[in-house]
């Protein structure tokens, strides 16, 4: 969960709102976040034979296609992910090398796309090879990140925090306020179903779930003190107009040159471990999928190392594709960053609502009346959090994704054919035919330029 969102935190979000609206929006968020990974805690446990976390849940709660869908999903917010952390690095860089600009020049693609490849060979070496990287990488932009927060602390300005506390005349009415960061708070989350993605490979299930709450509780007292800090540091204004990472501003206004230098390097250390994690959990659904027959055959593919080696170069095709795609972007930093989240908000809906629905029908229920109770209650909390994420983030958004789910179908077909299997079950017909409306008014709106990314 710790990548890139983080570092820009502070101008995303003050662009937005003031104090009480980024008090409200972690608290919404944070609450909803963590009814979530209570839902992944509980799916752990109650079902220890599904893995390949947001696919499985879908696949056994609404039938092969939309597990195909969630799956999928999944795997192109991992793609615009990747993207958005190229542009990241090559922004950040952008400072001391101008030819990278904002991380939307041709030489910034050139760069990308050669630290892209590179990393499609450190990974197919293997799992275990990554995640020990990942390890020492973790230490390595958690210190800094700790230390920006303490040193804001020290300089902070009571009087320039009490301004920035409403968000003044322009910003809005405070529920409008908080509903433009959501987007903005689900990217920062994104990593929160990784325990699940990988259980596969989990010495017990309870350490799934354990993994899972307690990362989403450490995660958000770092984001949400990274947001508040930096209100005492800088104006509104200033912050939301900092190049980004806007975190090095920030600390560049309280403690000089060098707190930039500092932010840049943990941001770069911190994106190439995060790339990490989120290139191989990609690769992994795509893998289980394939496993199951909802995908082609030739995505079953491993390596010596047990590395998903086909669906790992379709990824990294795919991001090579999209990192071209940037040139011609009104706005590639700030498109990659609300596709990813906007991707990834179907997935977390699907699982959310398969666990309101196995708590409804009381499947393989356990434990008392009052158990039940809290289990009611979280799950319809996590289900309606996703679809107020879902309308908070933009219909233009999620009309682009489902240009996507489109492409999905395609594979499923194409996996359905391999097995001379019944490509749509009568229900799957009408999730077809809702996908399909939606992928060609995306493309209408793209056409016409009523949709703008």
């Amino acid at each position: 969960m710790v990548g890139a969102g983080v570092f820009s935190l502070p101008a995303q979000f003050a662009a937005r709102t003031g104090v009480a609206g980024a008090l409200v929006a972690w608290a919404v968020a944070g609450g909803g976040m963590l009814m979530l990974a209570f839902v992944f805690q509980l799916l752990a446990v109650r079902k220890p034979r599904l893995d390949a976390g947001v696919y499985a849940y879908a696949k056994a709660g609404f039938g092969d296609y939309v597990g195909t869908l969630s799956a999928v999903g999944y795997w192109a917010s991992a793609c615009a992910g990747n993207v958005f952390y190229w542009i990241f690095i090559t922004s950040t860089l952008g400072a001391v090398f101008p030819a990278l600009g904002a991380g939307d020049t041709v030489v910034a693609m050139a760069v990308a796309s050669v630290g892209l490849w590179a990393f499609f060979l450190l990974i197919r070496r293997g799992v275990r090879e990554a995640a020990g990287l990942n390890r020492v990488v973790t230490i390595a932009k958690v210190l800094p990140i700790v230390l920006f927060v303490v040193l804001c602390l020290f300089v902070l300005k009571p009087d320039v925090f009490a301004r920035n506390w409403t968000g003044g005349a322009s910003a809005g009415p405070l529920f409008e306020q908080v509903r433009t960061t959501m987007l903005v708070t689900v990217f920062a989350f994104i990593g929160v179903e990784g325990a699940s993605v990988y259980s596969r490979h989990a010495r017990s299930r309870a350490d799934v779930g354990r993994a899972t709450v307690l990362g989403l509780l450490a995660v958000l007292s770092i984001f949400a003190s990274v947001t508040i800090v930096s209100y005492g540091v800088l104006p509104m204004d200033q912050i939301a107009a900092l190049r980004q990472p806007s975190m090095g501003g920030v600390l560049e206004a309280a403690v000089g040159g060098w707190g930039a230098v500092l932010v840049s390097v943990a941001l770069i250390v911190s994106i190439l471990g995060a790339y990490l994690a989120w290139t191989l959990m990609a690769a992994e659904v795509l893998l289980a999928a394939a496993r199951e027959s909802d995908l082609p055959r030739f995505l079953r593919r491993v390596n010596a190392h047990d590395v998903p080696i086909a669906s790992l170069t379709l990824l990294t095709a795919v991001v090579q594709a999209m990192l071209v795609v940037t040139l011609f972007s009104q706005d590639a930093f700030d498109t990659s960053l609300a596709l990813t989240s906007s991707l990834i908000l179907v997935p977390f809906f699907l699982a959310a609502a398969y666990a309101l629905k196995i708590t409804v029908t009381r499947e393989d229920r356990v434990g008392s009346r009052r158990r039940l109770a809290w289990e009611l209650a979280m799950t319809a909390l996590a289900t309606l959090y996703t679809l107020f994420l879902l309308w908070a983030g933009g219909l233009e958004y999620l009309l682009v994704s489902c240009i996507v789910l489109a492409f999905a179908t395609g594979l499923f077909v194409w996996g359905r054919l391999e097995q001379r299997a019944r490509v749509f079950a009568p229900f799957e017909w009408l999730v077809f035919a809702l996908v399909l409306a939606a992928a060609v008014a995306g493309v209408v709106g793209l056409a016409t330029g009523a949709i703008v990314i």
